[in-house]
Order: C-alpha cells, then sequence, then structure tokens
C-alpha cells in the first residue's frame, strides 16, 4: 500500500530535539535555554538570510511541542504522527504554549526590537520608545579644599565643559529667521512605524523618526553653528557654595548646572565631589580634630602651660602635673562643626625622654634618680 501524503509529510519533518540541538533527556530549564538561544540568533528581524524565517517557525513549532510535558509524551511514543492533528499553526503562535512554561516572550521581544514595539500579539503588550524632549547629561567634577575651608565653608570656582542652548537659534535648531515645521517624515509624532511580516503575526516596530531625532517638529532652515542640534560645547565658571563641616569624598549636588536638554528637555545636574588637602599636622576623625604634641619629663611632672594649633588659630592649655605618654586632652567645641554641634580638639601628649644631656642635665637626673630610689616602692599585685 503506498502510504499517503500526509504519512509521506510527517515522515519528511525533522526531529524536534534535533531542531533545538538538545537530546531526549533535556529537562523544561534545557528546552526553554535552546529555544531562546535560537530564537535570538534566527529571528528574521536580525537574522537577514532569507531562510531565517523557515527556520524560526521550524523551531518554534519544536519549542511548542517539547515544551508542553502532555505533547512531548506523545511525541516520544508515536512521532510526529503522536501530535499531528492536534497541534496546529494557530496553537504554535499564539502563545498558548509559551505562556505556562517559564518562557518570558516579552523578554525575547524587546531584545528583538530593543523595546520599541507596539501592539498586542498573543497577549503580549509592548510600550512605545520615548521620544522627544530629553533631560540633559548629568556631570561629575571635583574640588579640592583646605582643611580650614571644610570648617568654615568657602566659596569655590569650578571650570567646567559642558552642553548650553545654542547661542545663535536659542535652542530651536533653527537658523535665525526660518520656522520650525511638523516634521515631514512622521508627522509630528517623533515615531516612525514600520509593519514587519513575523511567525507571530503582524508586528508594528516603532522607532524614533531619524530627521527629526523624536521632536515631531524639524527646522526649515537648520542652525548654522549648531546643525540643527539646538545646543552647543562652552566653556563655563561656576561658584560653587561649600558648606561648613563637609568632608573628604561627600558630594554637592547642583540642580540643572549639567548639559542642557535636548529638544526643550530640562537640563541636566552637576555632582561635585570633595576632596580636603591633609594638613601639615592636624587630624581630622569624623567632627574631632586631632594633634599630636610633644612635652619633656619636667613639664609632665611639674605641669605646664602650653600653646597648640586647633582649626581656627592657636589655644593655650594646661598640663596637668603627673601627665603620661599617651594620655588626651580634650578641648570641648573646638573642632569641626557638624549637624550635631561642634566636635572636639584633642591634643595626644607624648613625654619626651632625652636622648643626649648636658653634664648639669645629667647631674640632676643623677640627684633626681636618688630622690626616687629613696622612697618606699609600693607592692605589686604579684610580690609577697
Amino acid at each position: 500500500m503506498r502510504p499517503s501524503t500526509r504519512g509521506m509529510l510527517l515522515a519528511a519533518k525533522r526531529d524536534y530535539y534535533e531542531i533545538l540541538g538538545i537530546d531526549k533527556s533535556a529537562t523544561q530549564d534545557d528546552i526553554k535555554k535552546a529555544f531562546r538561544k535560537l530564537a535570538f540568533d534566527l529571528h528574521p528581524d536580525r537574522n537577514k538570510d532569507p531562510a531565517s524565517e523557515e527556520k524560526f517557525k521550524e523551531i518554534s513549532e519544536a519549542y511548542g511541542v517539547l515544551s508542553d510535558p502532555e505533547k512531548r509524551q506523545k511525541y516520544d511514543a508515536y512521532g510526529h504522527a503522536g501530535i499531528s492533528g492536534a497541534y496546529s499553526q494557530e496553537d504554535i503562535f499564539r502563545g498558548a504554549d509559551f505562556s505556562g512554561f517559564g518562557v518570558d516572550m516579552e523578554d525575547i521581544l524587546r531584545n528583538f526590537f530593543g523595546g520599541a514595539i507596539g501592539g498586542n500579539f498573543g497577549g503580549f503588550g509592548f510600550q512605545r520608545q520615548r521620544s522627544g524632549p530629553q533631560k540633559g547629561r548629568d556631570l561629575e567634577t571635583a574640588v579640592e579644599i583646605t582643611l580650614e575651608q571644610a570648617a568654615t565653608g568657602a566659596t569655590m570656582e569650578l571650570s567646567i565643559n559642558r552642553l548650553e542652548k545654542c547661542s545663535r537659534c536659542g535652542g530651536s535648531g533653527a537658523e535665525p529667521g526660518a520656522s520650525v515645521v511638523t516634521c515631514p517624515k512622521c508627522g509630528g509624532t517623533g515615531q516612525i512605524q514600520r509593519s514587519v511580516a513575523s511567525p507571530f503575526g503582524r508586528m508594528i516596530t516603532v522607532t524614533t523618526c531619524d530627521r527629526c531625532q523624536g521632536r515631531g517638529r524639524t527646522p526649515e532652515k537648520p542652525c548654522t553653528k549648531c546643525r540643527g542640534d539646538g545646543v552647543e560645547e562652552a566653556r563655563r565658571k561656576i561658584d560653587v557654595k561649600i558648606p561648613p563641616g563637609i568632608d573628604e569624598d561627600m558630594y554637592l549636588t547642583l540642580r540643572g548646572q549639567g548639559d542642557a536638554g535636548i529638544y526643550g528637555g530640562p537640563s541636566g545636574d552637576l555632582f561635585v565631589g570633595i576632596r580636603v588637602k591633609p594638613h601639615p599636622y592636624l587630624l581630622r576623625k569624623g567632627s574631632d580634630t586631632i594633634y599630636e604634641v610633644e612635652i619633656n619629663v619636667a613639664q609632665a611632672a611639674l605641669g605646664a602651660e602650653i600653646t597648640v594649633p586647633v582649626i581656627n588659630g592657636e589655644e593655650i592649655i594646661k598640663v596637668p602635673s603627673g601627665t603620661q605618654s599617651g594620655d588626651i586632652i580634650r578641648l570641648k567645641g573646638k573642632g569641626m562643626p557638624s549637624r550635631y554641634g561642634r566636635g572636639d580638639h584633642l591634643v595626644h601628649v607624648t613625654v619626651r625622654i632625652p636622648g643626649k644631656m648636658s653634664k648639669h642635665q645629667r647631674e640632676l637626673m643623677e640627684e633626681l634618680a636618688k630622690e626616687f630610689n629613696s622612697e618606699p616602692q609600693k607592692r605589686g599585685f604579684f610580690r609577697h
């Protein structure tokens, strides 16, 4: 008996596992990954090979069967005959088999068309690309200040390069005296729609109009200075107010001081990073400042008055008698300002032991040593 035409067609169809490049033990996740990769490679809007559309239909059909456990079971048992009649092209492309098995077809299609898809296909809706006025780019720079400027605040002058509205056309993009008219290519929508044939049906791709750049309006005669862009590069000096108490690696945000917006959009912002120069003898720790001072043995033993630098000048402090090396003398409210008040100034004391001494100093030290040795010693904890 001659085989039927239907049977010959079924026999000629390629194996679904072979089409997707997987073996029969593949998991649902393996099937999804294989289809996703092939779909990206073979979609007609990405692959200009004339055969890509047929190959895309083929992998879509294979995925539609193997991603459905019931249809996959019939296919594994009876081959193409097991699913013929129970499976149609309409089943493949309506999305019913894609939505329940973990494949994000919206994600795939967004990658095909760059997110610029309009319409509703198999239940999937997509937003169009944004066009028209756009906010200008944010800019970033840095300024270096001294510790004193960080404490008191300051006004610094910065020079930056940025885009500004064209000085000739005022940002319109049109030569002075020329009109700005509705774009003849997009009809004022700022977008170009194209109908694309696809296994999923007719799809509408939406792209920004390349003539008006999404503005919807175009100059009759482009500005000779900015060539119709409406912006030009300029170098500007900007005053930046540094608030008291600012610290290293903080940022100041200057609203609207970045690049000018495109097609009437708002300007971007300018972010100013703060760098604080190391101070020659003061350290900063949060809102406190630190100074290390050396005193001699006599000052430590008898006490003394010494002058130490603070952030806004000098201060006379009293060193108590009996001060030990490593002691800290705290000056309240003499540190850096902050939103919680002003910090303290910490004077770290180091007692300097003389290395070389004059003959008279040695004689005095020897006398002092005799006095100390004659004093009764206190018993230590472990002494008996």
